[in-house]
């Protein structure tokens, strides 16, 4: 039986790492596996673990726009993000996060 449950995270980062095998636009093209990873990285160093989290998804759907990244439960969305935009991602993040406790 399904149960409800509450992993305690202020905020859950998703980063689309969608890899198609044909030649339409994909999240992973763009690097998005490399901006993920760097996400987590930097995100550990700022963070307790259990405060936020970082996970790879598939597609969500806007791959002209990727790579994609989203920010729950705040419902945030970033697209045409670049290794570059990590920094400002984590810095609305920390405001984020922040102002929840």
């Amino acid at each position: 039986m399904v149960r409800e449950s509450h992993p305690g995270y202020k905020c859950h980062i998703f980063v689309c790492v969608n890899n198609r095998a044909d030649d339409r636009k994909a999240c992973a093209h763009n690097k998005s596996n490399e901006i993920r990873q760097k996400l987590k990285t930097e995100s550990r160093k700022r963070w307790p673990k259990e405060t936020v989290r970082v996970s790879q998804s598939g597609c969500l759907g806007v791959c002209e726009l990727g790579p994609n990244v989203m920010i729950y439960p705040q419902n945030k969305w970033f697209t045409k993000v670049s290794i570059d935009d990590v920094d400002q991602i984590l810095n609305e993040i920390g405001e984020l996060v922040n102002t929840e406790e």
